[in-house]
């Protein structure tokens, strides 16, 4: 029976970062023996909020946190010594260690400046009997797999008597039976009358699991309630509920003859991936973090092996084994992180603006004034704040420094666009830019595909969605069908409810 001493609690905790407010005034409570989970879309602000708990941020002027009715500030360290740990997705584990070795790391038991082995080995047999895991203490860790190795970061949690875990997606990349062995050890830690936090975009293992959820919506609190007090659509339109301000108005048009079509395309983590793409229209690519969005168009790209399936380009099958041949069939590929593989920072405009044509440029070069003269023109045609193309691209802001990255791309004469993540950390008028560029792009009949995980710019910005999970896509919607609920209906269940 789920206690109700209370162990943490949040109030009015707010976080802006340059031009985004990740948080806005979240009240959140979690009682001892509860499972309190947090929904929400990628950017409501679960992980923001995970990380001013674990004191990785610290809130703004004016939020309080209290443990075990005390206020406190909190830090990494700070955190760890009241009791909270935090489980992520990824695991935090030293794979040629052992199972007690990684446990105990850094907090080894030691008798007279002696390492107590058999006392360690002891304690971790004895968490690992109580978690019902048959895992051997002196198994080296990277001989496990995910769900083994999850089940170790929690028997390390119980050792050192933590008050608070939180779980961050952990389930990712799991197996079935794995879920639902997490789940069952979850459930009995639960029993220990420990306080647990608990995110997952997997709708099904919040309803399994939840004691009470608390729902997050664009860094804010929409609403706490007990689990059995909210169906699944109610949930998730308390998810995506949004003012119609948030959506941008672009001009469609009709669209033209297939450019891509894949079938079947399986590698670098994504099974069985089939979709066309016509000219003057954007194919939209949704789901949750870790859906294979991203892997997906590496693959496109020719980042990565392809291990089945096929790819054809303008009619004919392509076997693209680079990015470079990429290029020569005319695809370009804006991606998500433009600081570190879209632009050279240490360059200028002009030297960024004509790098990806020199790569499929037969023995040819350009001297730096023909450089300079490239550089200038689309600094003009783009609107690029910027005093001349002699300028550092790393002195430029985050939406002149993606006009840089088109630019790139627009000077190779690309007829196919792949946008990861468009407008990722950029302000609002600099996003109205993009959108009118991209717009542009199909008024010209070339055609675009576009990742992101912000649901209005998928929502006002794609003609048709593909909706991926685990690695594969569960769903298609076009036209009127094109709307939050059914996207996200899709990305969490990999159906529609």
């Amino acid at each position: 029976m789920t206690q109700t001493h209370e162990l943490l609690r949040l109030a009015d905790i707010s976080k802006t970062f340059p031009g985004v407010r990740a948080l806005d005034h979240i009240d959140f409570t979690l009682n001892a023996g509860e499972i309190h989970c947090i929904c929400g879309e990628n950017g409501a602000g679960k992980s923001t909020l995970i990380k001013i708990i674990s004191g990785a941020y610290q809130p703004d002027d004016g939020g309080e946190i209290f443990f075990e009715g005390q206020k406190v500030a909190l830090s990494p360290l700070g955190a760890m010594d009241l009791g909270i740990q935090c489980i992520y997705q990824e695991h935090t584990i030293f794979g040629p260690l052992s199972v007690t070795e990684n446990i105990f790391v850094g907090m080894e038991i030691t008798k007279g400046g002696f390492m107590q082995k058999q006392e360690m080995r002891k304690r971790t047999q004895e968490v690992l009997d109580y978690l019902s895991s048959g895992i051997d203490p002196d198994e080296l860790t990277e001989n496990l797999s995910s769900g083994e190795q999850k089940i170790v970061e929690f028997a390390k949690a119980l050792i050192f008597d933590r008050k608070v875990i939180i779980l961050d997606e952990p389930t990712a990349s799991f197996s079935v039976t794995e879920i639902g062995n997490l789940l069952d050890i979850v459930r009995k830690i639960k029993e220990r009358g420990i306080g647990i936090i608990y995110i997952s975009h997997h709708l099904d293992e919040v309803e399994k699991i939840a004691d009470r959820i608390t729902i997050l919506r664009d860094g804010k609190h929409i609403n706490t309630c007990g689990a059995d007090q909210i169906t699944g659509k109610e949930l998730i339109r308390q998810m995506v509920g949004r003012d119609a301000s948030a959506f941008y108005n672009r001009e469609h048009f009709k669209p033209g003859e297939v450019v891509l079509e894949a079938k079947g395309l399986t590698g670098n983590g994504v099974s069985d991936c089939s979709f066309r793409v016509r000219r003057g229209e954007v194919l939209g690519f949704a789901g949750m973090v870790g859906s294979g969005r991203s892997e997906l168009m590496t693959l496109l790209f020719g980042g990565a092996q392809k291990l089945g399936g096929s790819l054809e380009i303008f009619g004919h099958e392509a076997n693209l084994k680079s990015p470079r041949s990429a290029i020569r069939h005319k695809m370009c590929y804006i991606t998500e992180d433009r600081q570190h593989t879209g632009l050279f920072l240490i360059h200028t405009i002009a030297r960024n603006t004509i790098i990806a044509n020199l790569l499929i440029s037969s023995g040819s070069f350009y001297m730096p004034k023909k450089e300079e003269e490239i550089g200038a023109e689309y600094i003009k045609k783009l609107g690029t704040k910027a005093k001349n193309a002699d300028v550092l691209v790393g002195n430029l802001s985050g939406g002149n420094q993606q006009k840089v990255v088109l630019a790139k791309w627009f000077n190779t004469d690309g007829e196919i666009f792949i946008f990861d993540e468009p407008t990722r950390g950029i302000d609002v008028g600099a996003k109205q830019e993009i959108y009118q560029l991209m717009t542009e792009l199909l008024r010209d009949n070339k055609a675009i595909v576009m990742v992101s995980s912000d649901m209005p710019e998928v929502i006002s910005m794609s003609d048709r969605v593909m909706v991926m999970k685990d690695g594969r896509i569960v769903g298609e919607v076009a036209g009127d069908e094109v709307t939050e609920a059914n996207v996200l209906e899709y990305s969490i269940g990999g159906k529609k409810i």
